[in-house]
């Protein structure tokens, strides 16, 4: 089994809490290709601007994988102005935990991150990576 960290925003994350659907760019096929029915993806939702306020980057819950990588061009997911992105590779989960922990005051005891100081390239230009059972414990554990 493996677990994921999957990188997403506030609006997608009411698709994927909605639909129980997990979906990435074309560009991750590589990525997606390697995940499994049993996997646990963590979603984790990126530091968002709204009006003046700065929404810090949170952990929002835990699923599980329930169906093998698809291809589904629905349009479901929110993509960026810039991009007519579908996330059209999708896996099926079910809901293990919901709840919210705040990612910055974890990467101290991250081990996938290992520099600290510039931990947001460990995520930058990723849908999803993997992470080590040990990060994925923790989280699970502080997860409320």
């Amino acid at each position: 089994m493996a677990y994921w960290l999957c990188i997403t925003n506030r609006d997608n994350w009411k698709v994927i809490k909605e639909k129980n659907v997990w979906g990435v760019p074309k560009r991750h096929k590589n990525t997606i290709a390697k995940v499994k029915p049993g996997d646990k993806l963590l979603i984790y939702v990126k530091q968002e601007r709204k009006d003046k306020q700065i929404l810090e980057p949170k952990i929002v819950g835990i699923f599980e994988v329930v169906s093998e990588p698809y291809e589904d061009s629905k349009r479901i997911f929110k993509s960026p102005p810039h991009s007519n992105e579908t996330y059209p590779l999708r896996v099926k989960i079910k809901p293990v935990k919901l709840g919210e922990v705040d990612f910055k005051p974890l990467i101290p005891k991250l081990r996938f991150i290992t520099n600290k100081k510039k931990w947001s390239g460990h995520l930058m230009g990723k849908a999803m990576r993997e992470i080590p059972e040990e990060d994925y414990k923790l989280i699970k554990k502080l997860l409320r």
